[in-house]
């Protein structure tokens, strides 16, 4: 999801400021994704450009609130619409990394796999035991969230497996020395 659909999402349920925005943002992620109040001020004056949102006058406090338009709200039905396509997603940084471990020369691979497969376990049994402290249908937002990171580390300790396991598969046998014929009467004659 790019912070851009991620505002509009939010200022569908009114108009809000950065500041406001970020901390809705981290709030419905579960702090998943932390966002910089840069990075929502320049999402912002790129939706306002682009007319899917426009700025208020400015509070006596002196923050300027923005709210959708129709534009906005119609580019963000769209955006719920459309289902994600793999293609769409972010390269996944793992399989990149293990792709180039098993061509680089001196790379430990299972030693990566490992000790990727421990870090994984590790945030596993942390999405869990998050889980089990959220309760109630005003979680249910962050609730839908942790679950799909506990789904996606399970999804990564079978891949893993996987991998090692392929790698077993695949490894290089081990060179046999070289096989020396039976001596027969014939050699033990030349030798004597």
């Amino acid at each position: 999801m790019s912070i851009k659909y991620g505002l509009l999402a939010l200022l569908q349920r009114g108009t809000m400021y950065g500041y406001q925005l970020r901390t809705s943002f981290e709030e419905s992620t579960g702090g998943t994704w932390p966002l910089n109040i840069g990075q929502v001020y320049t999402t912002l004056s790129r939706l306002e450009r682009d007319d899917l949102v426009r700025s208020l006058p400015e509070h006596d406090g002196g923050q300027r609130p923005y709210e959708i338009t129709d534009a906005g709200r119609a580019e963000l039905a769209t955006w719920f619409a459309t289902p994600i396509g793999r293609g769409d997603r972010p390269r996944d940084e793992l399989a990149i990394k293990l792709a180039l471990a098993l061509t680089t020369p001196g790379v430990d691979v299972p030693g990566i796999i490992q000790a990727q497969r421990t870090a994984t376990m590790r945030m596993l049994q942390e999405y869990t035991r998050m889980k089990q402290r959220t309760a109630g249908p005003a979680d249910l937002s962050w609730r839908l969230v942790l679950e799909s990171m506990i789904f996606q580390a399970e999804a990564e300790v079978r891949w893993l497996d996987h991998c090692e396991a392929s790698l077993a598969r695949h490894a290089p046998l081990p060179t046999p020395p070289p096989a020396t014929a039976p001596e027969t009467v014939h050699d033990k004659e030349k030798t004597a």
